[in-house]
């Protein structure tokens, strides 16, 4: 059977369904119907969603969850979060309801500085390129007005043009670096534009002026991007507190002392260990990414970006800090995040919509720390389990009911198991065996 087609794009929706259903699945009338039970009942609503990707056949479903009690710099908000993993959005209420009577989040945006790149190739004379590039920066400029005049109207625009020399690394390799603000957007499209033009610019100005006569063959442009490294895009989070109000509960046999002790000792092991680093910020983006993905923004860049930046001094590190000095408990999380709150999917995907509606139509800096206290919630309940009662016992807890939707568990037995499970260990073996056990007591009653 052909699994190859020429022209796929070019079919409707319904035909796509039926040649990959038909190409791809052993049950065809069925996985076409399972791939259109989907498809959003909102003709108009489905219509948009299609246009967001290419060669879209059905709609993809993640729950869409909130986090309640979080205060954030003294304002309560319900954090909206689309993630698939159950106790994601358990920990980050927790953890929100924990701190909300221990002064709340704090959370304050540093910078909010945007990068991008016009990559070249110079065979010519640096210090003449350098000699002339107050001349070539006006240019730029000028050249580009069309394209940042209603941005800068907004307060946004170009901020600053470097010339960075990069041969040392690649012969003739140069780089015009150019620093951004972008206000309420994540700015992608505007800065990749404005960088496009000073590509062309570049090219013309060397071609152009009498000072680089007969140099345009020793110019040669490779490429003009952003960059999503956004290191001067920052915003900090976090929490703080008298160590004695640290007490887990009246029942906790570890005291507010040994708690702090043993959780800044996490921490630094996330920070000397790039092992347990991982693992440290991957429970960070849990929250980040759930929020991300909530309010339209691009969790691939912001992960990209997080990443690299916790690797910035050569070593994969932890992204959140703390310290108790003085009998003060502070844990915080300094994060780069480029979003925004306008363009994109933001406004146009309905939950998008509606996730920045819950928290009250942030601006793009406001959204910065909302997001960034959110993963900060995430890491303090990871490490509050981690060394106290150990992740497992919450997880797998949260974890029952996929297990028992896995085993195909009726209402009935999920409540019975919920039940039985309610003081033991849960493990995928020891639910499939309470209801082999529970399904031949049935049988045996029947019979009886």
């Amino acid at each position: 059977m052909k699994k190859t087609i020429s022209g796929f794009s070019r079919l409707s929706k319904a035909e796509k369904v039926a040649w990959v259903a038909e190409q791809f699945f052993q049950g065809p009338e069925q996985a076409a119907e399972e791939l259109k039970g989907f498809w959003h009942q909102n003709e108009e609503v489905q219509r948009v969603l299609d246009g967001f990707s290419e060669n879209t056949i059905s709609n993809y479903y993640l729950p869409f969850g909130v986090a309640p009690n979080f205060l954030i710099n003294g304002r309560a908000y319900a954090v909206p979060m689309a993630i698939e993993e159950s106790s994601v959005v358990a920990a980050a209420s927790s953890a929100a309801k924990y701190w909300m009577s221990r002064g709340g989040f704090k959370a304050e945006v540093l910078s909010t500085r945007k990068l991008g790149h016009v990559h070249f190739i110079w065979e010519g004379d640096v210090q003449k390129l350098q000699r002339h590039f107050q001349e070539l920066e006006a240019r730029l400029r000028h050249d580009a007005a069309h394209l940042t005049a209603n941005m800068e109207q907004r307060g946004g625009g170009v901020l600053d043009i470097r010339l960075r020399d990069m041969s040392q690394l690649e012969p003739y390799y140069y780089q015009l670096e150019v620093h951004f603000e972008t206000c309420d957007s994540m700015g992608a499209n505007f800065i990749n534009s404005v960088l496009e033009e000073f590509s062309s610019t570049l090219q013309i100005f060397v071609q152009e002026h009498p000072a680089f006569e007969g140099a345009e063959r020793q110019l040669e442009a490779i490429m003009a991007i952003l960059s999503n490294y956004t290191p001067e895009c920052i915003v900090r989070a976090s929490v703080e507190c008298p160590v004695e109000a640290l007490a887990i509960g009246p029942d906790d046999p570890m005291s507010p002392e040994e708690f702090v002790r043993k959780f800044t000792k996490a921490v630094r092991i996330a920070q000397i260990d790039p092992y347990r680093a991982t693992t440290h910020n991957k429970g960070i983006f849990n929250g980040v990414d759930a929020v991300v993905l909530a309010t339209g923004n691009d969790f691939r860049a912001i992960e990209a970006c997080g990443h690299t930046y916790a690797a910035r001094d050569g070593q994969y590190r932890s992204l959140s800090h703390c310290t108790a000095e003085n009998g003060i408990f502070r844990f915080w999380l300094d994060l780069p995040l480029a979003l925004g709150t306008v363009g994109g999917l933001t406004r146009l995907h309905p939950i998008a919509r509606r996730s920045l509606e819950m928290l009250g139509n942030p601006s793009a800096p406001e959204l910065m720390g909302i997001i960034a206290a959110t993963g900060l919630a995430q890491n303090f309940a990871a490490l509050r389990s981690l060394v106290t009662t150990g992740i497992q016992k919450g997880h797998m807890k949260m974890h029952l009911m996929n297990i028992l939707n896995h085993l195909a568990a009726t209402e009935q037995e999920a409540r019975e198991a919920v039940g039985y499970f309610s003081d033991k260990a849960v493990s995928f073996t020891a639910v499939r065996e309470f209801l082999a056990l529970a399904r031949r007591e049935v049988r045996v009653k029947g019979k009886g």
